[in-house]
């Protein structure tokens, strides 16, 4: 028996991989790091445009270029990691991310900076696919959505301590510090990976899809492009239009191609299952609300409220810690096996609806308003974020699980997205059309503010950016109660379709 197979044989078996629990804390430090990146930098801005002449175009590259080459790379990184073991391209996004991690921290230029977080988004591609897809492998079906409940979890917690984290390190060191932090956990997992992780990959050995990957890429990468800079650029700007446009007929070939071809990187079959399309729909949402309400809030707690960037931190943290605390007692998965996963998904669902119109409505009179919206925000993205994880990766052969995660981890970023642009479109319209006539045409709250003379008029602008934050989170949570009922009806539907066969002994 070669040492492959006789990884695979101990994945295998009864219960799982026998340090299963220890490889889980391993690869979730990992992928803790990644995601804190995705926010770490914001508070570092005037940091930045201090100590290195950045301009405004270099910042926004410098935030938006580990997010863009992330999303872009999800799909193939997953691909890449059934065919030549998930455990190698875990090893070689810890490396990458390390190395990228280093070189950002000794940047001494804005273009430095900028290719140093390139580098760091490949790494972090491969990460968030290999550890979903490594939790797959190591976990049975019994303990499973525990283990993807508090996969989840860090996904929450990584976002919303990212700056926190970041203001504490800046109060105390200067800007490279935000990746040097990074270092002692990417040799930790350096070393963790080699000793406790077993091997797994594809056993079929299909061959390399090299055209199915680049259009994958070049779709991914334009289309998120084109949602980062709609808000800053316009949505009509020739920029954002030719981008989307390369981006959707990249996918459209893209899509062309995997259907012609005897072994696709992303097999379209999966589209014809719709446990699969249903996770994919509820997913989607989830990740638009979440990341929605979560800048939504950060500019209601700033700008309405009047707190500052850390304590306005500080008073959006109980949203994470909610999910952490429902998902590492086990209450999602505990919840799940007892109401079933298209009920799970809508009770969740239906909840982060019930948050946002909560802090809609209650949030600006008081914080204990708001604060009972992000936990019942939180209880909610606690049960339906795992529950569609786990499944979506059900519905994909357990040989494609690198190309599942990568699915995972690409709509995420799609929703994250698409949140913030759908939702600060919706907030700009409502805005623009309540404000008082001396402010006309103001682009923005801070711009409105300095239009206008008299505190009655200054009051009126508040109010009108009070009124265009509630709008646009009840807007979000009509979105987010409309995606659990059609991933609900979808799954029901998908249920009913295939007769569930006990396992022997059950």
């Amino acid at each position: 028996m070669t040492a492959t197979n006789a990884a695979e044989t101990t994945v295998k078996a009864p219960g799982g991989h026998p340090r299963r629990w220890l490889i889980l804390a391993v690869i979730c430090l990992a992928e803790f790091t990644v995601l804190l990146d995705n926010t770490i930098l914001n508070i570092a801005i005037p940091s930045l445009s201090r100590d290195l002449s950045a301009s405004t175009s270099d910042i926004q590259w410098m935030i938006n270029a580990y997010a863009l080459v992330q999303a872009g790379l999800l799909l193939t990184a997953g691909n890449a990691a059934d065919r030549f073991g998930r455990k190698r391209m875990l090893l070689a996004g810890l490396a990458l991310f390390g190395l990228g991690s280093l070189a950002a921290a000794l940047s001494t230029t804005s273009a430095q900076l900028i290719a140093a977080r390139a580098g760091m988004g490949i790494g972090g591609a491969l990460l968030l696919t290999c550890t979903l897809a490594v939790v797959m492998q190591i976990f049975d079906a019994s303990e499973r959505p525990r283990a993807i409940g508090i996969w989840s979890s860090v996904l929450s917690l990584g976002f919303a301590l990212g700056p926190l984290v970041g203001g504490f390190l800046l109060n105390h060191f200067w800007w490279g510090s935000l990746f040097l932090i990074n270092l002692p956990v990417v040799a930790l997992g350096l070393v963790a990976v080699v000793v406790l992780v077993p091997e797994s990959r594809n056993p079929s050995g299909d061959p390399l899809d090299l055209l199915g990957a680049l259009l994958s890429v070049t779709g991914m990468t334009a289309l998120v492009f084109a949602i980062i800079s709609g808000p800053d650029h316009g949505w009509n700007s020739p920029r954002v239009v030719l981008t989307a446009l390369v981006g959707a007929a990249a996918l459209a070939a893209f899509v062309w191609w995997e259907l012609r071809i005897p072994h696709p990187m992303l097999d379209m079959q999966f589209f014809r299952d719709q446990r699969f399309v249903g996770a994919v729909a509820g997913g989607l949402l989830v990740a638009f609300g979440m990341a929605g309400s979560l800048y939504l809030l950060t500019q209601h707690l700033q700008f309405v409220l009047g707190h500052q960037p850390l304590d306005a931190g500080l008073r959006m943290a109980p949203l994470a810690l909610t999910v952490i605390a429902v998902n590492f007692t086990g209450g999602g998965a505990r919840t799940a096996l007892r109401l079933g996963t298209p009920v799970t998904i809508l009770v969740g669902m239906s909840l982060l609806a019930a948050g946002l119109v909560c802090v809609a409505l209650l949030g600006s009179a008081s914080y204990s308003g708001m604060l009972l919206g992000l936990v019942v925000m939180g209880v909610g993205v606690a049960l339906a974020m795992p529950t569609m994880a786990n499944a979506l990766m059900s519905a994909i052969p357990p040989a494609k699980a690198g190309v599942g995660a990568g699915v995972n981890g690409t709509l995420a970023e799609f929703g994250h997205g698409l949140g913030v642009a759908v939702l600060g479109a919706v907030l700009s319209s409502r805005f623009a059309a309540l404000l008082p006539g001396t402010a006309a045409g103001a682009g923005s709250l801070p711009a409105a503010l300095e239009k206008v003379t008299t505190p009655g008029e200054r009051e009126a602008v508040a109010d009108a950016f009070a009124r265009g934050v509630e709008t646009s989170q009840l807007v979000g949570a009509v979105a987010v109660f409309a995606g659990g009922a059609l991933a609900f009806v979808l799954l029901r539907r998908a249920e009913r379709a295939v007769p569930v066969v006990p396992a022997p002994g059950a």
